[in-house]
């Protein structure tokens, strides 16, 4: 069973629930930074690692397909990773309608035929935690919105591991509804120099197939509910309720059959997001619109140029 993300994990400072907790954060932390292995690192190809730190709803598959369109711009024989999780077949779904992508339960098998077929670049959507692979660059997300949440530890908090950590990775997406990032990146510099930042805003591609004058009941189970919401406010649509389900949801008859009767009951339109959408059956997606979302990146020609950096490396 899939429990939504525990509401204390966003709150600005620790609650009680948090302190209870926070021991065995202490430990799982411990733990992470004292499990030594060695890390490969794999020649002939060249490994981008897009990640995260909070856990979910940072638009770490968005921003792995907006790098791919700029390698294929330049022709460059590029295909994504993704750890095969049963939980997951949305987000394969997607990717694989952008191009090639090496599903394994072991990332660095899927890495070893990607190898095998000759291709240049391997973009790895999520795999930051990943002690066995020796990543070329590893870009770290955020979203503006929940940012760290209350800065501690699952089970305490909603980050992977600590937040110090981003020494390590120096490349941060900042990801959100144009909300205000100048907070965000002075927190991050304080915890190391350097860092590169890429901002960048939820937009969408199929604005045109959405009456804005009718109502709209919206529902998702992402990992990043609110963010979704806001989005669609933004562009002044109508949404008498939204419902919020927990991230990568298998939803049941049961859950449709509700659905489909508070939009009855209002007269409202059923909206959804794209990977909600793949993870209905046929039968459930009638009448169930579902919106297509691109991240704009607002430093693309500088991202642009640390890419063409990195392939310039290996290929001459």
């Amino acid at each position: 069973m899939k429990l939504k993300k525990p509401k204390f994990w966003d709150y600005k400072k620790p609650n009680l629930i948090s302190n209870i907790l926070y021991p065995l954060s202490l430990l799982i932390n411990f733990l992470a930074n004292h499990i030594k292995t060695k890390k490969i690192k794999f020649e002939n190809i060249k490994t981008i690692c897009v990640g995260n730190i909070y856990l979910g709803g940072t638009g770490k598959t968005s921003i792995a397909i907006e790098l791919k369109k700029i390698f294929d711009k330049e022709n460059i024989k590029t295909c994504f990773i993704k750890k095969n999780y049963s939980n997951q077949k949305d987000e394969q779904r997607i990717l694989e309608n952008q191009g090639k992508t090496f599903i394994n339960n072991f990332r660095e098998k899927a890495l070893k035929q990607a190898i095998l077929e000759k291709f240049q670049i391997a973009i790895f959507d999520d795999g930051l935690q990943d002690n066995k692979i020796d990543y070329d660059i590893s870009f770290v997300c955020f979203n503006k919105k929940n940012f760290v949440g209350n800065n501690r530890i699952i089970p305490a908090g909603p980050l992977r591991e600590n937040l110090s950590n981003i020494k390590k990775y120096k490349n941060i997406f900042l990801s959100g509804n144009d909300e205000m990032e100048t907070d965000l990146k002075e927190k991050l510099n304080t915890l190391s120099s350097n860092l590169n930042f890429y901002g960048c805003s939820y937009k969408l591609q199929n604005l045109n197939e959405f009456n804005l004058d009718e109502k709209y009941l919206v529902f998702s189970g992402i990992g990043n509910h609110s963010t979704f919401v806001d989005m669609l406010l933004k562009n002044k649509f109508k949404v008498i309720d939204n419902i919020e389900y927990p991230d990568h949801y298998n939803y049941k008859k049961k859950d449709i059959d509700y659905i489909n009767k508070i939009a009855l009951d209002n007269n409202a339109k059923i909206l959804t997001t794209e990977k909600d959408f793949l993870r209905l059956n046929k039968q459930d997606q009638i009448n169930i619109k579902f919106t297509k979302i691109y991240l704009e990146i607002e430093e693309k020609e500088k991202l642009k140029k640390q890419l063409m950096s990195l392939v310039n490396e290996k290929i001459h």
